[in-house]
């Protein structure tokens, strides 16, 4: 079973994720929606823990794309948060982090050993 994938949408009606991936080339773009199609059908592939209640699948192409995304719903929900790549990694997984927690994201220990 895959998880069902959503995008987190801000006050403004705006997708952070949505927004990230647009801003990509169409080959990138591409190459990163078929890793959200993955998830959707239960692969989470190559993954961890960045804390706080936030993932990181790791894309082995290009600058080291990242997608940042919470689990909702007793983790049956992918929520989207935002994406980037290695170079601006740390400044992503924190802009990942107030998105979640913003959200209103738990980082109970469930969360972690689903995805384990």
């Amino acid at each position: 079973m895959g998880y069902q994938v959503r995008e987190l949408v801000n006050a403004s009606g705006v997708s952070p994720w949505r927004r990230w991936v647009d801003s990509l080339d169409v080959r990138a773009r591409a190459r990163v929606r078929l890793r959200i199609w993955r998830v959707h059908h239960g692969n989470l592939g190559d993954h961890r823990s960045v804390g706080k209640g936030v993932w990181e699948p790791r894309l082995r192409f290009g600058s080291g794309y990242r997608v940042y995304f919470g689990l909702t719903e007793g983790g049956r929900v992918v929520l989207l948060l935002t994406g980037g790549d290695k170079n601006s990694q740390r400044r992503d997984i924190q802009r990942a982090h107030k998105l979640w927690q913003g959200y209103g994201g738990k980082t109970d220990g469930r969360q972690k050993s689903r995805l384990e």
